[in-house]
């Protein structure tokens, strides 16, 4: 599975893990 998709499927997933910590520290300085 992570054969099939090579260096774009690591570079999508990268993409998504940063996007959900900058959602997560955006949430984080809203409440706090």
């Amino acid at each position: 599975m992570s054969q099939y998709g090579g260096s774009y499927n690591n570079g999508f997933v990268l993409i998504v893990v940063l996007f959900i910590l900058l959602i997560i520290v955006g949430a984080s300085l809203i409440n706090y």
